[in-house]
């Protein structure tokens, strides 16, 4: 049996956890799925699912390969009709990850119109804080926010995110309000982690260039839900980009200080393998996506 074939089968094995249903719906002898399976093991040179006489589940390397089977099965599906008419419409699997506050304040909203326009695209949208591994785990891009680490990736800016300094009423009620940097060393930040540590420094803009100050924090975090609602609970002073709290600020729930010392802007980029040709999905998935970013609460394009 040919790779192709035998990737088709184990893809459907593993989203029916099933050999029997597979051989049904696929129309082949239960032995040929079974021996498709062992097949694309063999040259893989791993386990790719664990059998047991109630169940069958994908080992950590099967996800893996279920992950990369899933987006070559999907570009041999494009490369099939990629030289019909033009005007074929976008399918095929599409896995894109981004920040959880990026897509909830930005993305979710706008997709209706996206996916109405691309029925027959299947998009996965992996949200979250955490730094996925894009080649990895299988992801066609993902959009990060803050300064890139070089990876040997291919990065396109798409712009820069005002921030805010960010305290509660309650808070700034007990502690007052700052003036200066300098008066920091009376106050709290609330401290947000990520693969490099906690980051413990105040960062504003004087004078043209970054500075920073240390500031004592009673809190480490490393979620941006987390780290928005503590300093709503009153635990202490955030930087954060302007679009995730302007509800909250218009609310008076939390109110902006030192606005004559403002964060430096984050920058935003869109983030995909290095391939020569991508395919017609994703790149129809980066122009809407630079675009919307564009038209939303960017400063300067970077």
């Amino acid at each position: 049996m040919d790779k192709i074939s035998a990737m088709q089968i184990f893809v459907s094995v593993a989203e029916l956890s099933s050999f029997s249903r597979t051989a049904e719906v696929m129309g082949l002898p239960k032995g040929s799925v079974s021996g498709a399976v062992s097949q694309l093991e063999n040259q893989m040179g791993t386990r790719l699912l664990q059998r047991t006489t109630r169940r069958v589940a994908l080992t950590q390397d099967g996800q893996i390969c279920y992950e990369r089977c899933k987006s070559l099965l999907a570009d041999m599906d494009e490369l099939e009709g990629m030289f019909r008419a033009n005007d074929m419409p976008v399918s095929g699997r599409l896995r894109v990850d981004m920040p959880g506050s990026f897509s909830r304040n930005l993305v979710v909203s706008a997709l209706p119109a996206f996916l109405a326009a691309h029925p027959a695209l299947e998009l996965e949208l992996s949200s979250s804080d955490r730094r996925v591994d894009l080649i990895h785990e299988g992801f066609d891009c993902v959009v990060r926010v803050g300064v890139l680490q070089d990876s040997g990736l291919i990065a396109r800016p798409l712009g820069m995110l005002n921030m805010v300094n960010c305290a509660s009423r309650d808070y700034l009620a007990r502690h007052g309000v700052p003036q200066t940097p300098a008066d920091l060393s009376a106050h709290r930040l609330v401290h947000y982690m990520n693969a490099q540590g906690a980051a413990d420094r105040f960062e504003y803009l004087e004078d043209g260039g970054v500075k920073s100050v240390g500031v004592p924090g009673a809190l480490a975090v490393n979620n941006t839900e987390t780290y928005t609602a503590a300093c709503l609970a009153g635990l202490g002073i955030i930087q954060v980009p302007l679009s995730g709290v302007k509800e909250y600020l218009a609310e008076g729930r939390l109110v902006e200080i030192l606005p004559g010392y403002p964060p430096p802007p984050m920058p935003v980029s869109l983030v995909y393998p290095h391939r020569r040709n991508l395919a017609k999905r994703v790149q129809v998935f980066m122009e809407w996506i630079t675009a919307l970013v564009k038209q939303n609460y960017v400063t300067t394009q970077a």
